[in-house]
């Protein structure tokens, strides 16, 4: 049984208390299906799934992806 991902892997760290991120499903509607809220210097680590085609960050967080770094500030 081969154990293949889905998709794209993206890393999460939150400078600040609150940090959410949330994911977004796929299809006709785009609709929040999932919300994580991260503590001053947590890290998440997720990926991209047939369900979920886009992640929105609130606060002040570091995104890692293959893409390079981006830094939230909200």
């Amino acid at each position: 049984m081969e154990n293949e991902m889905n998709g794209d892997i993206f890393v999460v760290k939150a400078h600040d208390n609150g940090v959410q991120v949330i994911g977004m499903t796929r299809g006709q509607d785009t609709r929040f299906h999932h919300t994580e809220k991260l503590g001053k210097g947590e890290v998440l680590i997720a990926q991209f799934t047939e369900h979920t085609s886009a992640v929105k960050i609130r606060g002040k967080a570091t995104v890692i992806t293959k893409h390079g770094v981006i830094e939230a500030d909200s």
